[in-house]
């Protein structure tokens, strides 16, 4: 949604981004830190995207191409068994055997809402005026070399942090996991704009479809699969 919607930049960079969450979650939770591996699997995705934005931006390497090279430059660990994040709370006895399924909906309530906040503010208005029309924004002072590179960093942090979830839900990783995200992300995107935003136009709007989109795809794939 950030970097296709809101930058018009096709990142290729999200499917080893969302591998390399998987291997940052996998390493702290070996090291007994299974919060603390969220924020750090954001950090890594967010390096990931900086990378992609700096080749784009400062080499003028094509945006397509600069994802591609950015995942070749990836590594991947495995990931043990070990204690994570679901883990914790199934500890607590809240929520019984949804624990997972309450874990995961926080996390993505608590993104959803802080980047419809952080695209309301000056440099979320500023990302996404880059993503209309780069020549204005450059006419009005603003450097658009600066919004891409938050604009993909922030893209890539979400992108490594629902690996990270994966990584800790399924309590394995390797490197296949990222493979075909960037077919699922856009799939979902299109279904979600589809069924809820119909022509319309809203941040708020546009975060709610993709998470629909993304619960109706794999609704789909599910039933495709039975």
């Amino acid at each position: 949604f950030l970097s296709y919607t809101i930058l018009d930049i096709a990142d290729l960079t999200t499917d080893g981004a969302f591998t390399l969450g998987c291997a940052v979650s996998a390493t702290v939770c070996l090291m007994g830190h299974p919060v603390l591996a969220l924020p750090m699997a954001m950090l890594a995705g967010a390096a990931a995207g900086f990378v992609t934005a700096f080749l784009q931006t400062k080499l003028g390497v094509p945006s397509i191409l600069a994802g591609i090279i950015t995942n070749f430059g990836l590594y991947y660990v495995n990931l043990y068994k070990s204690g994570t994040i679901f883990s914790l709370v199934k500890e607590t006895g809240f929520a019984g055997s949804w624990h997972k399924l309450l874990v995961a909906s926080v996390v993505v309530l608590a993104v959803c809402v802080l980047l419809v906040l952080f695209l309301g503010t000056r440099l979320g208005l500023s990302i996404r005026a880059t993503g209309d029309n780069t020549d204005m924004v450059r006419a009005s002072s603003i450097n658009p070399v600066f919004t891409i590179t938050v604009g993909l960093c922030l893209a890539n942090a979400m992108t490594a942090l629902s690996g990270a979830l994966i990584a800790q839900y399924q309590k394995s990783a390797d490197m296949n996991l990222g493979t075909g995200m960037v077919v699922l992300g856009l799939a979902s995107l299109i279904i979600g704009q589809s069924v809820i935003s119909r022509g319309k136009s809203g941040i708020l709007r546009g975060v709610v479809a993709v998470v629909v989109g993304s619960l109706i795809y794999r609704a789909i794939y599910a039933v495709a699969l039975k």
